[in-house]
């Protein structure tokens, strides 16, 4: 009689980092309370391998005004988050997006 090989024990694992659904809503409900008070224009959401981010422009063309970024050092531990704000300059680190995404919450209610 034949054996049933399972696929998934031969291929490997993908080491692509995604937002997930929950993440997705609670990054684009803050995107769209800083559109409607008129910060924030447009943004783009990039996976990579380890790493996905969420950047938000001022204006379209310009460098990201904040970078969310999820990555995960290794397949099977938890992800972490930052927060950073221009080319190199890390608001918030953690390991929940909530925890990171306090420090955009702070910011705005301090302007």
């Amino acid at each position: 009689m034949a054996e049933v090989l399972h696929l998934t024990d031969y291929r490997r694992p993908s080491g692509r980092v995604y937002f997930e659904r929950g993440e997705l809503r609670r990054l684009l409900a803050l995107y769209a309370e800083r559109v409607a008070l008129g910060e924030w224009r447009d943004y783009a959401i990039d996976c990579l391998n380890n790493m996905a981010a969420f950047a938000v422009f001022g204006r379209s063309g310009d460098w990201p005004v904040v970078v969310v970024a999820k990555f995960r050092a290794a397949p099977h531990r938890p992800a972490n988050y930052a927060v950073s704000c221009g080319r190199r300059r890390i608001l918030s680190q953690g390991r929940s997006i909530d925890e990171v995404l306090a420090v955009l919450a702070r910011k705005q209610a301090a302007d």
